[in-house]
């Protein structure tokens, strides 16, 4: 069953796909995207590649993988691949020095506060003087727009007022299992398994986003690539949007699909159904003049928050940030 607002979601993907028409007769064009071997990232990689939805767009993508983060953004920086996903703030700050990177959105699933489903926890309102565990760090971008909410609407200081266990996000999930953390805040594929191990939602990070101004769930992730890389090979580009809109669109309609991907995404069963409809969620399904005006938005709150430690000398979202090459 695909819900209203996946219905919606698969309507942008469609128009996205009706921007230039699909090139399976062009000439192929090898784009290289690096990408983690375990990450969420692959699985929509993997779809793309096995239904070979880059071949019918008339590249040929080439799947890099990394052992961290950290390498797949030098690789890029460097021109050693062509792409990567990030986030927006980390496309602004390179902007901000210099870098031409610029993003198109790839999804809006982010992290949520997590708590056992007989916690007296119900609202921000109760985590207030408890025990919180932290995936990201104390600059986390779902973190930061969650201690905004508390400070703005219930002058809950979060750091503070609570002890803060920041930590890797398997051994945070494992902590709240055993009792040993009042809530946590985790990524959102994090969550999803806490969801079928007997979890509930106390609040994620897209309705503090929501709450804090933004019109509707912003595109915190999207593959980044060098404005110039755009430029001097402007149909991979869209090839590679068009691409990923086909790989989208099955994983939004076909359970079978993800059914095949299970070995991948290491879930059977509830766990895998939950992924399936979290993972839909986050399919992006507005235009993206509406992500950049929100993400510019909330920008402005997590630079007052996180400071220059995160956002550097820029207090405002560099012009940019979001490709061009879709808003025209």
């Amino acid at each position: 069953m695909i819900s209203r607002r996946n219905a919606i979601c698969l309507a942008a993907v469609g128009a996205l796909s009706a921007l230039v028409p699909h090139a399976a007769d062009a000439a192929v064009a090898k784009v290289r995207v690096g990408a983690l071997k375990f990450g969420t990232v692959s699985w929509e990689l993997d779809a793309l590649k096995h239904h070979r939805f880059d071949a019918a767009n008339g590249i040929d993508l080439e799947v890099v993988y990394f052992a961290g983060e950290d390498a797949t953004n030098v690789a890029m920086l460097a021109g050693e691949i062509d792409v990567i996903v990030s986030d927006w703030l980390w496309v602004s700050r390179q902007r901000s020095e210099g870098s031409d990177v610029t993003l198109v959105p790839y999804s809006t699933a982010v992290g949520a506060v997590m708590v056992q489903e007989g916690s007296p926890i119900r609202t921000v309102a109760d985590l207030r003087q408890r025990k919180i565990g932290v995936a990201g760090g104390p600059l986390d971008k779902s973190w930061l727009l969650i201690q905004a909410l508390a400070l703005r609407d219930y002058g809950i200081n979060l750091p503070q007022d609570n002890e803060i266990a920041y930590g890797a996000p398997p051994l945070l999930s494992e902590k709240a299992r055993q009792g040993e953390l009042d809530a946590v805040l985790n990524f959102w594929h994090f969550c999803a398994r806490l969801e079928a191990n007997g979890f509930r939602r106390v609040i994620g990070a897209n309705d503090a986003a929501i709450a804090l101004g933004a019109s509707g769930p912003v595109s915190t992730l999207g593959y980044v690539f060098h404005e110039q890389w755009a430029t001097e090979n402007p149909a991979a580009a869209m090839a590679l949007v068009m691409a990923s809109a086909d790989a989208k669109r099955l994983l939004a309609q076909s359970d079978a699909e993800w059914l095949r991907l299970a070995p991948l995404v290491r879930a059977e069963g509830r766990e895998l159904d939950i992924l399936r409809d979290r993972y839909r969620e986050g399919i992006p399904g507005r235009p993206v003049s509406e992500d950049q005006a929100d993400a510019a938005r909330l920008y402005a709150v997590l630079a007052e928050l996180g400071g220059e430690k995160l956002v550097g000398q820029a207090m405002a979202m560099e012009p940019g940030t979001f490709w061009s090459g879709l808003m025209k």
